[in-house]
């Protein structure tokens, strides 16, 4: 009877224990870049593995998708394969005194998909820029196969969408005909499909398509550090004011080694050289 009075005890006592612990979570809220929504993720797991008190949420739906969901508050930290726009800022500034926060967390060659099959797989930016504003029409007209071009682009709401147009493309706008990939990897599913389509995502989605050389310079983690590739760019977080608290602790671990080693693992290029 004794023994049994103990252990109702005992169980009371740890009972009250559990119910009167408190465990408390804070939570990190990302949207943005669909070309860092998986690097993004794996940063994600591996920063909640190492600090079990944080709970990161990731989203995707694109650059543009994201600095609107950071205007409004709704999150924490936007990721973009871009610069924000003029008026992107403006907004920030208009409704918080601020023109937000740059963070740089990574490099990547943006590169030109091309089905294996194609003979052609060296390309000048001019020849890529005519390609997509619809003045090269034909493989044969760069010393390819007598095939009309098949275009795959991004969708507008895309940070990559929006650089190519910036900066190979020099503001022209894309051609009518091109389909559209919602993803990177849509776009390479096509590409995969078609022996004369030709797209273009991030460096890190190369599997099953050609990188095409541009000016003679191959996409790799070399030449894209060193920015000897032609079409490399920044990805960056950004979040409206100063982070302090979880979300600094979280972005300065992506900039240290830790993070920086996961970039360098998943295709993408790190900042630095890591030292392990």
């Amino acid at each position: 009877m004794k023994k049994t009075i103990l252990l109702s005890a005992i169980f009371l006592i740890l009972l009250t224990g559990c119910s009167t612990t408190r465990i408390n979570v804070a939570s990190i809220k990302i949207k943005g870049s669909d070309t860092m929504y998986h690097l993004t993720n794996l940063l994600a797991q591996a920063y909640m593995e190492q600090n079990p008190g944080i709970s990161i949420y990731v989203d995707g739906g694109g650059t543009a998708s994201g600095v609107r969901s950071l205007i409004r508050g709704e999150i924490d930290i936007c990721t973009a394969s871009r610069n924000l726009e003029p008026d992107e800022v403006k907004l920030i500034a208009d409704n918080f005194r601020s023109i937000g926060i740059s963070y740089l967390i990574a490099k990547d060659g943006l590169s030109v998909f091309i089905n294996p099959e194609n003979p052609i797989q060296n390309l000048s930016q001019k020849q890529v820029s005519d390609i997509f504003t619809c003045t090269i029409n034909n493989w044969k007209e760069i010393g390819g196969p007598d095939k009309q071009i098949s275009r795959i682009i991004r969708t507008p709401n895309s940070g990559t969408y929006l650089y190519f147009k910036e900066h190979i493309l020099e503001g022209k706008d894309y051609c009518d005909d091109a389909s559209v990939g919602l993803t990177t990897e849509s776009v390479i599913e096509q590409i995969k499909k078609n022996p004369f389509a030709i797209g273009y995502g991030g460096f890190a989605f190369k599997s099953d398509v050609v990188l095409a050389r541009i000016d003679n310079v191959l996409p790799t983690e070399e030449n894209i550090m060193s920015d000897k590739y032609p079409i490399t760019r920044y990805l960056h977080f950004y979040t409206l004011t100063q982070p302090t608290g979880e979300v600094k602790d979280f972005i300065d671990w992506v900039l240290g080694p830790k993070g920086q080693n996961i970039i360098k693992n998943n295709g993408f290029v790190s900042l630095f050289e890591i030292a392990y």
